[in-house]
């Protein structure tokens, strides 16, 4: 069946107008954390059947919704043949951080992608679980949301060689669970217009995520980061700026400027790439000091956002502007109580205040442990043109660094150093290591392999991957962090 071209994330039209649509880019794809695990498939394979096939009525849509597309879209979306996939291969194991696969290609074919791959997880989760704890495997799978995530979960156990397990699913439980949920959060903020939903990448599924979203406009939240869904429950598409518009520009100013200046609608400035409150802050209020009346948004993201909201607020009034305060990353309903009574006491209106959810509402009422927070499931930019590129964040301690370039996974064979080591594309390749990417395939098992390496001996980085990131380091940060 053809994926719908509106089948991803509303930001991801917008920052493709704003930015390079045809320009080649690389983005990986890697777990921060969640030990060792297993490919239970064929990546070229599943990352080609994702690829969008534009409908009739799809453009007209988007432009209906301030998402008129450009030529320059249009074509990039079509030139699947530029598209290069380079993966590990189907049963070979991996540690967290370390790249479990690239795709380059046309800058906005391989960004629409993103909310789909990354439910990757929850295959790989399964096929995990199933290699080392059946047992354990069968409690999980016990309920599930929908049929599609049934058919995905047995699937995943066919493909691993191991027994399918009994599964229940329970669509109205789960409907019930995510509407006292957003119930609650609505009951929080007094008003579910000043609610979004962001769940996409959170789902296992399509269908899962329909679920969830019948479920929040039952009560009554309306708008949606997911285009098809939007389209499909008549909701309203909904989107903000990601990592990847700013690394493009290495700037966040210029990139602030491309966003603003290359589309008419309100923009909305992401703040931690590099660094909120010495960066991101700083040029997101130069733009709103010079038109203040257009109703732009802040978005915090990574680190201390409390401390970054309170500066934020306090800064934005000595220069006399009212910016819209956009708050998503890892909120819960105690989180919003917290962000609702800072608003109060700085006398922000509640109009000028909005949240967006995700994981809070579409996986925590899976009843279920795969989910893309236990592996901490990422996509990440990292090359675009010729230049690598980084995101920093605000901690440090987070380890949401990621990886520049056009990197590629080594495996060690023989001698000592890390079991992984994370080089660049062309890089010779050391003694002892073999690339993984370009291995055979293997049979899936875990078996034994839980004690190869303590946590600090499994990834490392290359020479090269070490000097691109100490470069960009020095370029951001030439007084240090």
């Amino acid at each position: 069946m053809a994926t719908s071209l509106l089948a991803t994330d509303g930001y991801k039209f917008s920052m493709a107008e704003a930015g390079w649509p045809l320009r080649q880019e690389t983005f990986y794809y890697a777990h921060r954390k969640g030990g060792l695990q297993v490919m239970p498939l064929d990546v070229e394979a599943f990352v080609r059947d994702l690829l969008p096939t534009p409908g009739p009525d799809d453009y007209e849509y988007l432009a209906r919704y301030d998402y008129e597309m450009g030529v320059g879209f249009k074509a990039a979306i079509l030139r699947r043949e530029r598209l290069t996939v380079r993966a590990i291969p189907r049963g070979a194991l991996f540690y967290p951080r370390e790249p479990i696969f690239t795709l380059t290609g046309p800058s906005a074919l391989v960004s629409w992608v993103e909310p789909l791959l990354l439910q990757l997880n929850y295959r790989v989760q399964v096929a995990t679980q199933a290699l080392t704890d059946r047992e354990g495997l069968a409690r999980a799978l016990s309920v599930v949301t929908c049929e599609e995530q049934k058919r995905i979960a047995l699937e995943t156990l066919d493909a691993v060689g191991v027994k399918p397990v009994a599964i229940t699913v329970d669509a109205e439980g789960y409907s019930r669970r995510v509407r006292a949920l957003v119930k609650e959060l609505v009951d929080v903020v007094e008003d579910p217009a000043r609610i979004f939903e962001v769940g996409l990448r959170a789902a296992t599924c399509m269908e899962q995520h329909e679920l969830a979203l019948r479920a929040c406009k039952d009560a009554g939240v309306q708008r949606t980061s997911n285009v098809a869904m939007a389209s499909k429950l008549g909701m309203i598409p909904v989107g903000t700026m990601g990592h990847e518009h700013v690394q493009r520009y290495g700037s966040d100013e210029v990139a602030f400027r491309a966003i603003r200046e290359r589309r008419p609608q309100r923009s909305s400035y992401l703040l931690d790439t590099f660094d909120t409150l010495t960066s991101g802050v700083p040029a997101a209020f130069k733009l709103i000091s010079e038109d203040p009346g257009a109703g732009d948004s802040i978005r915090f993201d990574s680190g201390n956002k409390k401390l970054q909201y309170l500066y934020a607020v306090t800064r934005a009034r000595d220069l006399g502007i009212r910016p819209v305060n956009i708050l998503e990353d890892g909120l819960d309903a105690e989180a919003t109580r917290e962000f609702e009574e800072l608003r109060r006491q700085v006398g922000w209106e509640p109009s000028a205040q909005f949240y967006g959810y995700g994981g809070h509402i579409v996986a925590k009422a899976m009843g279920c442990p795969f989910t893309r927070d236990r592996v901490a499931a990422i996509y990440k930019l990292s090359r675009t043109g010729s230049t690598p590129v980084m995101k920093f964040g605000n901690e440090l301690a987070e380890g949401k660094q990621s990886i520049p370039g056009a990197p590629v996974l080594l495996r060690r064979r023989s001698g000592s150093g890390p079991i992984g080591l994370v080089a660049q594309e062309g890089e010779a390749v050391p003694e002892g290591y073999f690339p993984l990417m370009e291995s055979a395939p293997e049979t899936p098992s875990l078996v034994g392999a839980q004690s190869v390496a303590p946590e600090d001996a499994r990834v490392g980085y290359s020479p090269a991957t070490q000097a691109l990131v100490q470069d960009l380091t020095r370029r951001h940060f030439p007084y240090g962090r």
